[in-house]
């Protein structure tokens, strides 16, 4: 019953933490616009778009244990359809989302195939491929995506109503699908195919005797992955208001991997730390160093791996840690008041011991001269 009733507690101040922690994140989030000044509620609204396509990184890489060098190509993918069918068909900024995403969702399985047959570096090189040659193939579809000119389009505009800036609706539209898909990547971990997918990284050969399906999980793996970074990519395409191919390079993919690695592998919160840090490392590194911002953001990078090598999110976690193993500086036994033993009534003296072990005492005296039975006779010499 105790124990019961420690677990119904700790269970509760669980809920109550997390609880508390979302309130302040909301209240931080609505209010975050309306402090800011407008160049920086822009660098807050990237830093939301990059999060959702690291969470989609983060269900094939962190839960998934497959790697992909080419996710800038999905975020590609997905800001070309929304720029595509703003410009070319003059279609609403809300149709572009579901398009985006549902376009990419099917590319996605079919770069899942590879995944059947081809695991690690082998992997890799086939995801970088299709971040190499998608920008050079968008350059040579100039009729339909602009060539190296690219496309400009209109950027979603506040309602009358509102009362609020373009950078500010801006905002509060990207942080309604960024909260809408960490829900949703959430909710799919904690559901039979989140199991699976953990299942299929830890052991593959466990999982298929468990009754996994393989091929289908490391196909779903990829498609869902791609979804995500799909709509990142249009909601880029609402944000910047201009695509072009030299936007979506083969770096873009390797700074995504980069900071999904920096910001935490399988942690739910670790694509919300690795978006900042894409979003704001290398424009410090800039500041630092105009001549050579890749060689301070490379720096960077090494120095947080080897600070915290489970990412940031497991950062706080590692110092915790820490602190419990550290021994304390006075033993607790010093701080203890002594207090009087009670020791048991000794037994008085005179009682006789008992036991195996105790001898035995004749009572007579006379007895104790007399010879043992069984002991040779006397002599008259003794």
């Amino acid at each position: 019953m105790n124990a019961l009733t420690a677990a119904l507690g700790t269970d509760r101040v669980r809920w109550l933490r997390a609880t508390l922690t979302v309130l302040v994140a909301t209240a931080v989030a609505l209010g975050a616009p309306f402090y800011f000044a407008p160049f920086q509620v822009f660098q807050l609204t990237m830093v939301l778009l990059y999060t959702v396509a690291l969470s989609g990184l983060n269900l094939l890489v962190g839960f998934g244990g497959q790697i992909s060098l080419g996710h800038g190509a999905f975020f590609a993918a997905g800001a070309y359809t929304a720029a595509v069918m703003l410009d070319r068909y003059d279609a609403g900024h809300l149709a572009t989302l579901p398009a985006a995403a549902a376009g990419c969702f099917l590319l996605g399985l079919g770069f899942g195939v590879p995944a059947l047959r081809l695991r690690g570096l082998y992997l890799a090189l086939v995801t970088l491929s299709f971040a190499v040659f998608l920008p050079p193939l968008l350059k040579r579809l100039e009729p339909v995506t602009g060539g190296s000119m690219g496309l400009t389009v209109n950027k979603p505009q506040p309602p009358a109503w509102s009362g609020l800036a373009e950078d500010q609706w801006l905002y509060f539209v990207v942080l309604a699908v960024t909260a809408v898909a960490l829900l949703l990547a959430r909710n799919l971990l904690r559901s039979r195919v989140g199991r699976a997918l953990l299942a299929v990284r830890d052991n593959e050969s466990a999982a298929e005797v468990m009754g996994v399906r393989l091929s289908l999980h490391k196909t779903l793996a990829f498609a869902w992955s791609a979804m995500f970074a799909g709509v990142a990519g249009c909601l880029y395409t609402w944000v910047i208001g201009f695509v072009s191919p030299d936007s979506f390079s083969f770096v873009l993919s390797i700074t995504l991997l980069a900071g999904l690695v920096v910001g935490g592998l399988g942690s739910l919160y670790g694509p919300l730390l690795g978006a900042a840090f894409v979003m704001y490392v290398p424009s410090v590194s800039q500041d630092v160093s105009e001549a050579a911002p890749g060689v301070v953001f490379g720096l960077l990078i090494i120095t947080v791996m080897f600070v915290a090598p489970t990412g940031l999110a497991g950062l706080p976690g590692r110092v915790l840690g820490a602190v419990a193993r550290r021994p304390p500086r006075t033993p607790a036994a010093l701080d203890r008041t002594p207090q009087a033993v009670s020791v048991p009534d000794a037994e008085p003296k005179s009682q006789a011991l008992s036991g195996p072990s105790a001898p035995h005492t004749p009572a007579n005296p006379a007895v104790a001269d007399a010879e043992p039975v069984g002991a040779p006779p006397r002599t008259e010499k003794e």
